[in-house]
């Protein structure tokens, strides 16, 4: 969400960036609607405070003064009562266009419709050649006993997986490789909750409008009523996250923290869950698009300075390149284009891994800056050395999820007698230090 003095006075800046991100936005519309709401909100100020001003009033008043300022009184109750309602429908039109609003676009983002125009920037790392015919990870998996997809979709339906034996442990040594790291860089580790209220979800920009829409937001609701410390059925709807992006950033929404604390980095651990209603028959062979998976995501608040924050998003981004690099996987970086971007991303790149069976890349991370766009939405602020309060800055990256990196490593270092290497990082992790997966 955007200040609403920014977009009154970079409405042109405001409408280019909504045509550059394909989003229909009524901005006109919004700009008479915000009108008409300081109007009303005007009125209701100057009723109020004749209001309050009867009040001090009518304890001194005579009889005679008291029946006039009682009819005052009745009159002023009226007005509020007619402009009040009227004020709540247009404030509800004008939070409905304002959750629309885009966030402006960097200045190196590159213009273009789709995912067709996301810009290739760097490439590293060998494509592996293979003398003996290969396997993709599903025949990997199943050869190996480390992965069944049958069992999967007969518990879980369609997209749902089991994870055996060393097929297992090499996830979790994934999951712990990447969290170690962060830590190392200086992130502060953290489980955060994976059921998560509404407001955490719209706050990040997983909502695409004001509410929940199961039909455009690839997003579980909970069904099942909760019930609050009180023992009282919870009013509160919840949602699975999709990553712990939304959970980490909530934790400090309504908070005031002050600039000496920035910036904060954390690494999150977390379950995710994502319905893919908008990937219908799209890969839809093996687990490279799946409904539940494990996800190290690291997160940065910090201070409203766009020049550092685009540094910060470099300094992220270059993270996770060496993650490819220490795991051994040839890797891509793209720069994600115009048509591409989010509503509240600022910038962001994606970084993706070869992947023999697919004879090309496939996304295992992404980068993206939404400078206060989501701040705003979950209320963060930080005081500055000069005391004035400002909305930090929001950035997010992707370091490892468990699925996408796991079947490049099954598909790059498979052997031609059917093992497959584990990258020399991860061999620590697993139980006693094993570095292939072989055929029992």
């Amino acid at each position: 969400m955007l200040d609403i003095k920014f977009i009154r006075e970079n409405k042109e800046k405001i409408a280019d960036a909504a045509a550059k991100k394909n989003i229909k936005l009524e901005l006109d519309q919004l700009l008479e609607v915000d009108k008409k709401r300081l109007n009303q909100l005007q009125y209701i100020e100057e009723l109020q405070a004749e209001k309050n001003k009867l009040n001090e009033l009518l304890p001194k008043a005579s009889a005679e003064e008291k029946i006039v300022l009682l009819e005052q009184a009745k009159d002023v109750k009226e007005k509020l009562a007619t402009s009040e309602p009227e004020f709540k429908i247009t404030k509800d039109e004008f939070d409905d266009l304002m959750v629309k609003v885009p966030n402006i676009i960097s200045d190196d983002t590159p213009i273009g419709k789709s995912d067709e125009d996301n810009v290739e920037i760097e490439r590293e790392g060998e494509i592996p050649k293979f003398d003996f015919p290969i396997k993709d990870h599903v025949q990997l998996g199943k050869d190996l006993d480390i992965l069944d997809l049958e069992k999967g979709t007969k518990v879980a339906g369609f997209r749902g997986y089991y994870m055996k034996n060393e097929g297992a442990s090499l996830m979790m040594a994934l999951m712990m490789y990447a969290m170690n790291k962060l830590i190392e860089k200086g992130y502060s580790p953290m489980i955060p909750p994976t059921l998560v209220k509404g407001f955490a979800l719209f706050g990040t920009g997983y909502f695409k409008g004001k509410e929940y829409d199961s039909e455009i937001d690839e997003v579980y609701q909970v069904a099942s009523k909760d019930k609050d410390s009180s023992g009282e059925s919870s009013k509160d709807k919840k949602f699975l996250v999709g990553t712990a992006e939304p959970s980490l950033l909530a934790y400090y929404s309504d908070e005031v923290l002050k600039e000496q604390q920035l910036p904060i980095k954390i690494v999150g651990y977390s379950q995710c869950y994502r319905s893919e209603i908008g990937s219908y028959g799209k890969d839809t062979k093996g687990f490279y698009r799946v409904h539940e998976f494990m996800k190290v995501e690291q997160v940065v608040l910090m201070a409203a300075d766009e020049a550092e924050s685009i540094k910060m998003h470099d300094d992220m981004l270059e993270i996770s390149k060496e993650v490819h690099r220490e795991l051994g996987l040839p890797y891509r970086v793209l720069k994600i284009c115009t048509g591409d971007l989010s509503a509240g991303k600022f910038r962001a790149y994606d970084i993706e891994a070869w992947m023999p069976s697919r004879d090309s890349y496939g996304e295992t991370g992404s980068a993206s800056n939404f400078l206060d766009w989501q701040a705003r939405r979950l209320n963060v602020k930080y005081v500055d050395k000069n005391g004035e309060k400002k909305h930090v800055y929001m950035l997010n990256n992707t370091v490892l999820p468990s699925p996408r990196p796991f079947i490049a490593i099954l598909e790059n270092f498979q052997q031609a007698d059917g093992s497959v290497l584990i990258p020399e990082v991860l061999r620590r992790y697993m139980p006693g230090n094993i570095g292939k997966i072989e055929k029992k």
